[in-house]
């Protein structure tokens, strides 16, 4: 593909290459609070798109953490059960700005798929109607998962270990001071981790914020150019939008802990609370 792709479009870019072989809309939304994201595609979807859920498709069904990464074969297959080939386009959507479309982004290009991009501003941002038609089931792909990126993770012994960069929790505020958890078995976060909150990096339209103002977030937890940044979040889902953030931004590829404090507050591991690292 002579032209570059990604990792973001826009919906007037979409809306102008819709349709086009090798395009492939996948709509990957799934909220925290129990809403099915099914039922959400139901109810209106983008055209063309093919849903994946996230918890099924996207996450294994043991590991550490509670979104364990899937194996090559499981997601392999995901991806041809989703039509999509070796010299595919995606271009994953969500209704929150990427907070789980991020993570297909993110998994595309650790199973060797460059080809990958989240939709700017989400299913809001779409100009057109939707569709509410039942999806006619894509062709099988042929999609070919490669051996995963291990640079692109670290794990829990990494972490205990003590990284060399700067560690960001991506969760909210009220979550890494420890004043409330309503998931995980403990609250707090994980000593050394400075917080920068995924929504903060998006504007109030679920837009990403301009490379300039990125840039100057990181750097205000100490993650500036030429920085080893790690992100992690409750299970490795939100905090892909951080790892996609960090790219916009100019400063490279960040890694991700993907068991992140699901995996870490489940184990007999130090916790910090406060505002402090």
């Amino acid at each position: 593909m002579a032209e570059q792709f990604g990792p973001l479009v826009s919906a007037h870019w979409l809306r102008e290459h819709l349709g086009e072989p090798g395009l492939r809309v996948v709509d990957l939304r799934w909220y925290l609070d129990g809403r099915s994201g099914r039922e959400a595609f139901e109810s209106g979807h983008l055209p063309g798109a093919v849903f994946l859920d996230l918890d099924r498709d996207l996450t294994a069904a043991e590991g550490p953490g509670r979104h364990p990464l899937p194996s090559r074969k499981q997601f392999q297959e995901a991806m041809r059960a989703a039509g999509i080939d070796p010299d595919s386009r995606v271009v994953a959507y969500d209704d929150m700005g990427g907070f789980s479309a991020a993570r297909l982004w993110w998994l595309l290009g650790y199973f060797g798929h460059p080809a990958a991009a989240v939709l700017d501003g989400g299913i809001q941002a779409w100009p057109e109607p939707l569709e509410r038609d039942e999806a006619t089931p894509p062709a099988r792909g042929t999609f070919e998962a490669a051996e995963p990126d291990r640079s692109l993770v670290v794990d829990v012994e990494q972490v205990k270990a003590g990284l060399p960069g700067v560690l960001i929790d991506a969760r909210a505020g009220e979550r890494y001071r420890g004043e409330q958890e309503p998931i995980d078995p403990k609250a707090g976060h994980i000593p050394g981790a400075r917080n920068l909150v995924w929504r903060s990096l998006l504007g109030p339209d679920w837009r990403f914020l301009p490379a300039a103002e990125l840039r100057r977030r990181f750097q205000s937890v100490g993650a500036g150019e030429g920085s080893d940044a790690v992100m992690y979040c409750g299970s490795g889902v939100s905090s892909c939008v951080n790892v996609l953030a960090f790219e916009l931004a100019g400063l490279g590829r960040a890694r991700l802990y993907a068991g992140s404090w699901s995996d870490w507050s489940n184990q007999a591991l130090p916790v910090a609370v406060g505002a402090g690292p």
